[in-house]
């Protein structure tokens, strides 16, 4: 299987002369993150809809906090240390309550990699996200070292240490419900604010920026996002890409997933190579959103030798 290292490496080696044409300058490097307020005490950090760079040190990724009655609860942390940093900073402005539990909702080194400026606070996630940070949560960190340099200097991994599960929790004073489910990931952790009808799908659902497919299972993703559909949310705030009211992004993602399944199965079938599969046209409106072509590129690597050994068995087997 594909390490999370290998495919950072290889992100960082198509985007090595970008990279390398942007200064490095530690101290001069600044996330400025501004909450919006997007529902009542639900704020948003919202990230790039770009590539992890040296430009915007690899905060492609949309946070979030809810204030409660008795205190906070953030929802991811970001790619580093400096943004966590810099995220605690910016929710100490907007209230002086007391940070009260961190949520992770997936693997993906930008949704974690800032836990360290919260080590003092229950950090939680599903057991199945808890156990790939274990594993390969400093091989992806060295990854990332790689691709934004010196916005990532002082991060350390530090793995949740508080196991989520199914069902509603009330934290701060603020009841909230945790949905599990996974496919973009093993585990997805999705959490739904009931008072403001804001969602958080995580990885999930992304809107007008291109999914990535490095751990998915598209069956169980396309899953996952039906039920999410069925939830009464007002607002939706998806792992990347601009919030929406509606489903569209739940609906444009499984699309998406759906014309990938489509494109890979049938080029399998007309005995296509993966440089082939890579020039096929993107019609619109993938073609459109966030770094179509290299999401689709890195997709053909991750899926088509699946699809391969799916739909081509050996026949000595």
């Amino acid at each position: 299987m594909t390490s999370y290292k290998q495919i950072l490496v290889e992100a960082f080696l198509v985007l090595s002369l970008a990279l390398i044409s942007v200064p490095s300058n530690a101290s001069k490097l600044v996330y400025n993150l501004k909450p919006q307020l997007i529902a009542d005490g639900v704020y948003l950090l919202e990230g790039s809809t770009d590539h992890f760079n040296r430009k915007n040190g690899g905060n492609i990724v949309n946070t979030g906090f809810l204030v409660g009655p008795d205190g906070v609860i953030v929802i991811d942390t970001g790619p580093s240390l400096r943004y966590g940093s810099e995220m605690r900073a910016a929710i100490k402005a907007v209230t002086p309550k007391p940070i009260k539990s961190i949520i992770i909702t997936h693997d993906h080194p930008d949704h974690y990699l800032g836990n360290q400026a919260f080590k003092d606070i229950p950090i939680m996630a599903l057991p199945e996200t808890i156990a790939v940070i274990k594993r390969d949560g400093d091989e992806v960190a060295e990854g990332m070292y790689r691709m934004v340099g010196d916005w990532m200097r002082g991060t350390e991994v530090v793995v949740p240490n508080q196991k989520a599960k199914n069902g509603e929790i009330v934290i701060g004073g603020r009841a909230i419900s945790l949905i599990a489910l996974d496919g973009h990931t093993s585990g997805d952790l999705v959490v739904f604010d009931k008072k403001s009808g804001v969602i958080f799908a995580g990885d999930l659902a992304f809107h007008k920026r291109t999914p990535t497919f490095p751990s998915a299972t598209l069956n169980k993703w396309v899953k996952s996002l039906i039920k999410l559909k069925n939830i009464p949310f007002k607002i939706m705030v998806p792992g990347h890409g601009p919030i929406v009211t509606d489903s569209r992004a739940i609906d444009s993602t499984i699309d998406y997933i759906k014309w990938i399944d489509a494109t890979l199965r049938a080029g399998v079938d007309s005995g296509a190579d993966m440089n082939e599969m890579m020039a096929t046209d993107i019609p619109a409106p993938y073609n459109q959103w966030g770094v179509s072509r290299d999401e689709f590129i890195r997709s053909i690597t991750y899926l088509f030798p699946k699809m391969e050994a799916e739909l081509l068995p050996r026949i000595d087997n």
